[in-house]
């Protein structure tokens, strides 16, 4: 069961994520009457003393990495990506896991169990900013840019920032129960469970070109997403032969004309859902699907979540439509 808690801080390590885990683990609830039991929550770090953070803040760690012997959990909080980890840091991790206990890394701090090894032949995430990197260093791990959070075993890799939190509760639910994982998550006003499948909310801007005439067409489709655009309509734009054109704009862009302007309708529905009270066939229409139907399929197949789900979680309960 799980008990005791070490997360393990190196120098430049972030304070919001290294909080959310202090929020699931670090706060006693045991006399609230909800179930949850207290955990033996500790900080620690190679050499104890003042730690800085990013922020440029420091705090004080009294604990050594000897917290990390007998804990049920060892959490790598997120850190500089290109600093070095002292190696004691990388066989507390391995001993950890090599005992049976779980292993966590939030955000960055998945550099850290790459490291160490812990990684290899393994699934795993960290925050988009930085997956392309993790993958290319390390090449024998999986590297899924797409997800909130990844259980592999006995090892958990989480995306960045708010996604420790869901990985934290996640582990809660597992080792404790729904329940338990629901009470901590009400009294942290945070949904009981966002599933780790769930796509993190990546915002990709139009990418630009090597061509001044392809990047003046990729902004004219984005500026007209709710009408229909036939490969012979844009390739007359360019005065070009629509097999030409498919091969060149392919070519500067990685896509399809129609997987584009798919993967550019979606981003106008989460900027509508986001920002406005249009209902899920309004969203449609505008962000040039058509039909809720459309909007509803191309949305979980980019993102694996609904149209209704994303507004919740940008906009909180609104009454919905569709």
């Amino acid at each position: 069961m799980l008990k005791t808690v070490a997360i393990i801080v190196v120098p430049n390590f972030s304070i919001f994520e290294f909080g959310t885990a202090c929020e699931v683990f670090g706060i006693d609830r045991a006399d609230r009457g909800s179930g949850v039991p207290g955990f033996d929550f500790r900080v620690c770090t190679p050499v104890p003393g003042d730690v800085k953070m990013k922020s440029g803040l420091s705090m004080h760690v009294g604990l050594g990495l000897e917290a990390t012997a007998d804990a049920d959990l060892v959490i790598m909080a997120p850190y500089g990506r290109d600093e070095d980890v002292p190696e004691p840091v990388l066989d507390a991790l391995r001993a950890a896991h090599t005992r049976g206990a779980w292993v966590m890394s939030i955000c960055s701090g998945a550099y850290a169990l790459a490291r160490a090894g812990l990684l290899d032949g393994r699934r795993c995430t960290t925050h988009w900013h930085y997956s392309q990197d993790l993958a290319s260093r390390y090449p024998q791990i999986h590297v899924d840019e797409n997800v909130l959070y990844v259980q592999d075993g006995t090892i958990i890799t989480s995306a960045g920032t708010a996604a420790g939190i869901d990985a934290c509760l996640h582990l809660v639910r597992v080792e404790l129960g729904a329940n338990v994982a629901a009470a901590i998550a009400r009294d942290m006003v945070v949904p009981p469970h966002r599933d780790g499948g769930q796509a993190q909310f990546i915002d990709r801007p139009m990418p630009t070109c090597g061509s001044a005439p392809m990047e003046a067409l990729l902004r004219w489709m984005v500026e007209n997403l709710e009408h229909d655009h036939s490969v012979n309509e844009l390739a007359s734009r360019l005065h070009m032969s629509a097999r030409t054109f498919a091969r060149r704009f392919r070519a500067e862009t990685g896509a399809t004309p129609a997987a584009w302007l798919n993967s550019q309708r979606v981003l106008r529905a989460q900027e509508l859902l986001e920002s406005t009270e249009l209902n899920i066939d309004e969203i449609a229409r505008e962000a040039g699907f058509g039909h809720s139907v459309l909007l509803r399929h191309h949305f979980a197949k980019v993102l694996a979540t609904s149209p209704q789900s994303y507004r919740r979680a940008f906009r909180g309960q609104l009454a919905e439509v569709g």
